[in-house]
């Protein structure tokens, strides 16, 4: 199968089976508690923004990190590709404003105080990954500032899963991890950094933490 059909039919799947398997579920299993170094990062991330800044949480998902941004005087517009997720999301806290979007498809331009995506770029392409550095760029007011974490995996793992996804015929570049219907993509963290200064942010933080490197980066003009 050609890379491009694979990756169309990669991404209707995982939007599917956040649809069907994982919406029911994600607050119970994971919804309930915030992890300590997304709790600091996501909290100096508001204080970069004014009172009653107007953040765009993007694969906002059931709306876990919406209280942080709620209590905080802040006005939240959430996004993702999971009509069932965003439902869940708007049923526990009406007062969000939610669209149904996949990061590849945001056109929003200079509208947003800040932004976040939490745990969710490990599902975007590599291809993507330029499109949707720069579609966050284009969504956020000048010096506007953007959090976002990238999942880490062991060198070993990494390798193994990548060599056991080529002898399944999967057209897969290193990087990518497919596990089943699970797909993750876990780049180089020197080629996040390229990807950033490319689409235009400058880095004001990066950590380690809770098994995902945390960036916090702000728009440069």
């Amino acid at each position: 199968m050609e890379r491009s059909t694979w990756l169309i039919q990669m991404r209707r799947t995982i939007a599917e089976r956040y649809d069907t398997i994982w919406a029911p579920i994600y607050d119970n299993d994971w919804g309930a508690t915030i992890a300590p170094t997304h709790q600091r990062m996501y909290t100096r991330f508001l204080e970069l923004t004014p009172p009653g800044a107007w953040i765009l949480d993007a694969a906002c998902g059931t709306g876990k990190y919406w209280p942080l941004i709620l209590d905080s005087g802040r006005v939240v517009f959430g996004l993702d590709q999971s009509g069932e997720m965003l439902s869940r999301a708007k049923a526990k806290y009406p007062q969000g404003a939610i669209a149904k979007l996949g990061m590849q498809e945001m056109s929003f331009w200079g509208a947003f105080d800040g932004a976040a995506c939490i745990d969710a770029m490990e599902f975007i392409f590599p291809e993507d990954w330029p499109r949707v550095l720069g579609n966050f760029y284009r969504a956020l007011k000048p010096a506007a500032p953007f959090y976002f974490t990238v999942e880490l995996a062991e060198v070993d793992a990494l390798t193994q899963a990548y060599q056991d996804g080529l002898a399944a015929a999967h057209p897969l570049v290193y990087g990518e991890w497919l596990e089943g219907f699970s797909y993750h993509y876990y780049p180089a963290l020197d080629q996040v950094r390229q990807w950033l200064a490319a689409a235009g942010f400058s880095i004001l933080e990066e950590t380690s933490g809770d098994e995902y490197q945390h960036y916090l980066v702000q728009k440069i003009g």
